[in-house]
């Protein structure tokens, strides 16, 4: 399992300071030249022999240069349908709002109507807008245009917000080197102890100052600090961990390999070292089978996680949930360090509990946003992301094993089901479905909750059918709204013949439970 450790590098005001800058602004140029050469269709052997001799770069730093230029442009190739999909989404959605508001079933609260369809239809332009280029881009097999430095920070600089100075700063502020166990681990930028001092120390080729006649680049050398709970890990890393004999019995030492990113943010020099851990977990398929004694189901939320402990027969043991809120409006560093110490308290309460696996949702980044910036930001799934990978992370590395499942109305099922039998609130319950999903235990719909649909609520489908007035009727909107409420009609006579995910759906659109009583929503 790749791991990545960040550590702080020290830097004072000397010259040093002044050549490493120097080689992260030509490395970053040269990352960009490769990447546009790359646009262009040229080759990436040709690209590293042309970065090499143009920008005084050794062949390995050439190397990274193309190599990182090549992964920017296969994430914006994999990206491009996804950016695709959650632009239809949002026009879709703002196609809705559109027609709610001329049909009169939504108001505006602050501004004038007229107003706000004007808002709304200049959104839908420039979402058309977005969306015709993309389909361009992924007809012809192009990508869309790459901005080294960040897109907001572009424009803050074409407002004359930030300085030119500061904008080629945000530019060249990155320099990275892949490892290589053949060379002590790293050839470029290597971790050395000094004995004398008991000291880490970075030591960076910078092959700028070669001279003349020279073999090898002289090194910059600069002091690491390196967090005391990722001490020994990284120590085993960078230590020779093992020795072994070529075929004329000569010894040679063995070295794991570790990549090297340094980052400059602000006056700050950030180290992040990534490489392979050891684990003693593993990740489960969808079709394997847990035989663990105890599974924990988990549900991951942006302020909260919540934890259920069952038996490999499905039975219910002990619930628990986990709060951070602070998730919901940290920057990104803190967010980072909030998932890794709740990954820690969840996995040290299972370890209480002898659990072997552990059961979570598979997420899917699907961007359906509104025009609402905290909603957005609750939403969104990159901290959600962030903590199912810590408690991943953390479980495999201590043994456990992983499965994720498909978290289709898992939250539905348990407010409805279990809520009540077992006194849990609705992220609790939905963990309790996410763990019996894992073992493969179907959950099939209550006979009470049957007979409520045939006797509450298709009548109630059946009568907003025949209320909705002709003009309702004619727009596009309630066009498909009629067709979805017959959908649900046919779903509940048929219940039998179809997956109970139907049914589920249809108690999911019609059915509230407020004070574990069963109340009808407007359909």
């Amino acid at each position: 399992m790749k791991i990545t450790r960040i550590c702080l590098l020290e830097v004072n005001k000397n010259e040093e300071v002044s050549h490493l800058n120097d080689l992260m602004r030509t490395w970053c140029t040269a990352m960009r030249f490769s990447f546009n050469r790359l646009v262009e269709g040229e080759k990436s052997g040709d690209v590293i022999k042309i970065v090499q001799e143009k920008f005084r770069l050794n062949k390995r730093y050439a190397e990274d240069a193309v190599l990182q230029a090549q992964i920017v442009i296969t994430s914006q190739i994999e990206l491009l349908p996804i950016h695709i999909e959650g632009v239809q989404a949002k026009i879709q959605k703002t196609f809705r709002k559109i027609d709610d508001y001329q049909t009169g079933k939504k108001r505006p609260k602050k501004i004038s109507l007229d107003i706000c369809l004007t808002g709304l239809k200049a959104r839908l332009d420039k979402l058309q807008k977005k969306e015709s280029e993309l389909l361009k881009h992924l007809e012809q097999g192009t990508i869309p245009k790459v901005i080294f430095g960040g897109r907001k920070k572009f424009y803050d600089r074409m407002e004359n917000k930030i300085s030119q100075k500061k904008w080629k700063e945000i530019r060249a502020n990155t320099l990275y080197s892949r490892g290589d166990k053949s060379k002590k681990g790293n050839l470029n930028t290597r971790i050395v102890l000094d004995d004398i001092e008991n000291q880490f120390y970075l030591e960076i080729a910078n092959p700028l100052l070669k001279k003349e006649g020279k073999k090898n680049s002289p090194r910059l050398r600069f002091k690491v600090y390196i967090p005391d709970k990722y001490f020994k890990e990284i120590v085993n890393i960078i230590m020779a961990n093992d020795f072994k004999k070529t075929s004329t019995e000569k010894v040679m030492e063995e070295y794991q390999a570790y990549s090297i990113e340094i980052k400059r943010k602000g006056k700050k020099y950030y180290v992040h070292i990534t490489y392979d851990l050891e684990t003693f977990g593993c990740k489960l398929k969808w079709k394997d089978k847990i035989t663990s004694d105890f599974v924990a189901g988990i549900d991951v939320n942006i302020d909260k996680i919540a934890v259920t402990v069952l038996n490999k027969q499905g039975r219910f043991l002990k619930s628990r949930t986990f709060y951070c809120h602070e998730m919901e409006y940290v920057n990104s560093n803190r967010r980072t360090n909030i998932a890794g110490e709740t990954a820690k308290e969840v996995i040290d309460y299972l370890l209480q509990w002898n659990v072997g696996a552990i059961v979570l949702e598979s997420l899917k980044f699907k961007q359906d946003h509104d025009t609402d910036k905290r909603f957005n930001r609750l939403v969104q799934s990159f901290a959600k992301n962030k903590m199912q990978k810590a408690i991943i992370s953390r479980g495999l590395k201590l043994g456990f094993k992983i499965k994720q499942v498909n978290p289709a109305y898992t939250s539905v099922i348990g407010r409805f089901k279990y809520s009540k039998m077992y006194g849990l609130s609705v992220h609790e319950a939905a963990s309790f479905v996410i763990g019996r999903r894992g073992l493969d235990f179907e959950e099939k719909v209550p006979k009470e909750l049957v007979n409520l649909l045939r006797s509450l609520v298709k009548p109630m489908l059946i009568q907003t059918l025949g209320s909705m007035e002709e003009s309702e009727k004619k727009s596009k909107n309630s066009k498909q709204r009629r067709k979805f409420i017959a959908i649900m009609i046919k779903n509940i006579d048929n219940f039998k013949e179809n997956h109970s995910w139907k049914l589920w759906n249809v108690i999911h659109k019609t059915l509230l439970l407020k004070n574990q009583e069963l109340q009808l929503k407007e359909v």
